[in-house]
């Protein structure tokens, strides 16, 4: 199965599975379309700092082509890398936008799971999504009209996984991720 994609060739709509890497840079080369390009801009802020944890997304967009997305979390910053393709006749064949975003772990309000469980007919209880957010102190930049007028609405970072997409091993990741955020939240920086 695939998907109209980048430079005019196809890409799989199921990408391979990054879970069990514990390491970013061998995550991002088995998961991300431009591995390099993320791991280049991401060194340019780690710059030797330990990565505690990570979750990877990527997915085909049919006006698009491929969005990209890693977060990493050092203890003290969410740094958050996004590459997407650009849409055709906004630039040239083969374009794409990368950027980059640096978070306080301090501006974290708020971390939420929310796991769905399904149960099988022996009564094995498993996970079969999860989603999890990221409340900062920020507001968000929505345009105007989409709130109740007057009313702030704060900035969050939001994750995905199901078993379609990313399966059991990426769904336990992003648990794990959303732990460790929830775990450096309101601590003390060193």
């Amino acid at each position: 199965m695939s998907s109209p994609g980048y430079g005019n060739g196809d890409l799989p709509a199921v990408f391979p599975d990054w879970s069990p890497y514990a390491d970013l840079e061998s995550a991002a080369r088995a998961y991300l379309r431009d591995p390099d390009i993320a791991l280049d801009a991401l060194g340019g802020v780690l710059r030797g700092a330990s990565v505690l944890g990570f979750t990877l997304e990527r997915f085909v967009n049919e006006v698009n082509g491929v969005w990209q997305e890693v977060v990493v979390c050092d203890g003290s910053r969410l740094i958050l890398w996004h590459g997407e393709d650009v849409p055709p006749g906004e630039g040239p064949p083969g374009s794409m936008t990368s950027s980059l975003r640096v978070v306080p772990v301090s501006t974290v309000t708020e971390v939420g799971c929310r796991r769905r469980l399904t149960r099988s007919d022996t009564g094995v209880v498993r996970v079969d999504s999860i989603d999890v957010y990221l409340l900062l102190t920020s507001l968000d930049e929505a345009p105007p009209g989409d709130e109740v007028a007057g009313a702030p609405r704060h900035d969050a970072l939001r994750f995905g996984k199901t078993l379609d997409d990313g399966g059991a091993g990426q769904i336990a990741r992003l648990e794990e991720f959303a732990r460790l955020v929830a775990s450096v939240v309101g601590r003390p920086m060193l």
